[in-house]
């Protein structure tokens, strides 16, 4: 399924053309992203180093003539800042990351260089090509850590307290955005995102648990779940989603704003609608609980409402199944 025009009851396409560059555009939202820019009219550049997006995903892009270019960068390769100077982009927006948590403790330098470093970079390309706006990919539920549960669904207003490596190299471009934003009048928006899904997401990763559960039990073998299985977490559809980034585009400037269902939703729970949709009587296994992992996670989306005029309205049930039917059919040729 391609991020067309958004099915949200009554929605229409918010933004007029514009020339766009999508960092991460090979990747499971970032292609998304991308084929709903293109649907809206837009010009559309990727830049991705393919590390784990893939150009089948952006076979439709591919297809779309003229209005479409990708260019295989790192987002720490120098070209990166030729790429933007020569493009005259008016919207950046920068979902390019090293998104695992796992390796983000084990590694926490390259951590840093990706996701600190390279997004500095991506700034100063975009401060000195005069962009107007950056849209970043924030990771919402890693960025106000371990919350209480009295608080959840959490708000923005909440204080930063990421409890990883890969949190902190998320959280961190916030503060130079703000800094850029002030010093360089770049504007920005933040969407604090929280967990996503829907079909492209890779089975192979630690983050995509409904496409790992999907994968599996669609090839009837077994899932493990770690710890007990009462973790929650807010899950939230990437059509959804990637209306939050369209409408970004041309407002929230200065903001965070989060983007979720302001739901919890238990990984017993979430196993058991994946093996419904699937199909399968399956039972899972326990594993240790993972380092970095935060217990309980859901974001309150009022301030997205407001100032995007944005809320989610696909049912996690309908996601999921989405996701079963889009693993069900032949993968795209690569």
């Amino acid at each position: 399924m391609s991020s067309r025009a958004p099915r949200q009851p009554g929605g229409r396409a918010v933004l007029g053309p514009m020339r766009c560059l999508v960092t991460g555009g090979a990747g499971f939202i970032g292609s998304h992203l991308v084929d709903r820019l293109l649907a809206e009219g837009h010009e559309v550049d990727v830049v991705d180093d393919l590390s784990s997006g893939s150009l089948a995903n952006l076979a439709e892009a591919r297809a779309s003539g003229g209005r479409f270019r990708f260019h295989n960068l790192d987002v720490r390769d120098g070209r990166l800042a030729e790429v933007v100077a020569m493009r005259g982009f008016e919207v950046v927006f920068h979902l390019a990351a090293q998104a695992s948590v796992k390796v983000s403790v084990d590694r926490p330098i390259l951590d840093a260089e990706v996701n600190v470093l390279g997004s500095l970079a991506l700034l100063e390309a975009a401060r000195q090509a005069k962009v107007k706006k950056v849209v970043y990919a924030a990771s919402g539920g890693t960025l106000y850590g371990e919350p209480d549960g009295s608080d959840l669904p959490i708000g923005e207003h909440m204080p930063h307290g990421p409890l990883s490596p890969y949190g902190v190299s998320k959280a961190a471009p916030i503060d130079y955005m703000v800094t850029y934003r002030k010093l360089h009048g770049l504007e920005f928006t933040a969407l604090a995102l929280a967990n996503v899904y829907g079909p492209r997401q890779s089975p192979h990763g630690e983050a995509g648990v409904v496409a790992i559960f999907a994968d599996r039990l669609l090839r009837a073998e077994s899932c493990t779940i770690f710890g007990d299985g009462e973790h929650t977490r807010d899950y939230v559809y990437v059509d959804d989603v990637v209306d939050a980034f369209a409408r970004a585009a041309r407002r929230g400037g200065g903001l965070v704003l989060n983007v979720g269902t302001g739901r919890e939703t238990t990984t017993n729970h979430l196993y058991e609608t994946v093996a419904a949709a699937a199909g399968s009587s399956l039972r899972p296994r326990h594993g240790p609980e993972r380092a970095g992992d935060v217990r309980r996670s859901a974001l309150d989306f009022d301030r997205a409402s407001i100032h995007l005029g944005w809320k989610p309205w696909t049912s996690l049930k309908k996601g999921v199944a989405e996701v079963v039917r889009a693993m069900s059919e032949p993968a795209p040729q690569r």
